[in-house]
């Protein structure tokens, strides 16, 4: 954005981050509260729906907050970090009523993770159709994201699951980024990710992607099609022949945790977890700024071309709750 909403900040170069003095909190105005474990904003027309873990999808009219059931084929896992996780509205969803659904679920003992159709009745979602099924998940790294791309196709983000390697194998899709085209065809778009969970494109159509790091080292990459990231061979500022570096790093020392994304207004922001902030990047220069802090962990970023709006995720277990958390926020302009 033109008018920058903090200042006082310190300007520093390659993979650190700019620390605001404090937030601007006058800026921010909840929009709805008592979330339950947020995962993925969406809003059609007025309305938001925003997936919740548990495996709920929460209906938001008015600041006021219907909590709509959704009826799957199989019952959630209780892996950490798992359970209903990425949510994107079709482009038709006018007419079918339908979105896609990302979610882990228990199979012979380990949980694994699957993309369905599900469609809106009434007040309850139910499962349609598979998507894609069986992608092992292990305890952690399930990735997640879904989004529709400029070309109409769904880009889902799917993790590692915990064995790095795999990022590397072409036969698999855990540690990559895959692309459905309108035919329904399924296809690797990128590969060597540890655990993506947030992807934006510019207006220009330049694609960009989240990632979390192994225990610092988290990155922000701009995608292209057939690029390997690198994953488990290199990681933050390290360099490999064939391999593409981040555009962006947490670095060594400095956890964010970054999960979703979005393009505002000629700006790239992201969520930060365990940074607790909306981060945002400069996609020239790859320097990030601190820009909204004080509201915990956040899970997802959101805009509406308007407005930039903001989900806390402070009851996934690993934050701390206030009172009528979790919420949306909305950055007024």
């Amino acid at each position: 954005m033109a008018k920058k909403w903090l200042a006082g900040l310190l300007l520093l170069t390659g993979c650190g981050v700019q620390e605001p003095e404090q937030p601007e909190s006058e800026r921010i105005q909840s929009e709805a509260e008592n979330l339950d474990v947020p995962w993925s904003i969406e809003q059609h027309e007025d309305t938001f729906y925003i997936s919740e873990r548990p495996g709920t999808i929460a209906e938001i009219e008015n600041g006021e907050v219907e909590h709509q059931s959704v009826r799957l084929e199989e019952p959630l896992s209780d892996a950490a970090e798992a359970g209903l996780l990425g949510f994107v509205l079709k482009p038709d969803f006018d007419q079918s009523s339908e979105a896609y659904a990302y979610y882990t679920y228990d199979q012979e003992g380990e949980p694994v993770n699957r993309i369905v159709t599900l469609e809106l009745n009434g007040d309850y979602w139910r499962e349609t159709e598979t998507v894609l099924d069986g992608i092992p998940s292990g305890n952690v790294h399930h990735g997640g994201r879904l989004e529709i791309g400029p070309d109409d196709a769904l880009y889902a983000t799917i993790g590692d699951a915990s064995d790095p390697e795999i990022a590397q194998d072409p036969d698999s899709f855990n540690g990559k980024i895959v692309r459905m085209d309108e035919a329904g065809e399924m296809s690797i778009f990128s590969l060597g990710h540890r655990n993506p969970q947030g992807i934006a494109w510019s207006e220009a159509g330049t694609m960009y992607a989240s990632e979390h790091g192994q225990s610092a080292n988290d990155e922000i990459n701009v995608i292209e099609e057939g690029r390997n990231y690198g994953w488990p061979d290199i990681e933050g500022t390290e360099e490999a022949e064939g391999l593409t570096a981040p555009l962006a790093t947490s670095g060594a020392d400095e956890t964010w945790a970054p999960s979703g994304m979005v393009w505002h207004q000629g700006e790239l922001y992201a969520a930060s977890l365990r940074g607790e902030a909306v981060l945002k990047i400069d996609p020239e220069t790859g320097d990030v700024t601190k820009e909204i802090e004080g509201y915990g962990r956040i899970r997802d970023v959101f805009s509406d071309g308007d407005s930039l709006y903001f989900v806390t995720n402070n009851t996934d277990g690993r934050g701390n709750p206030a009172e009528g958390d979790d919420k949306l926020y909305r950055i007024a302009e």
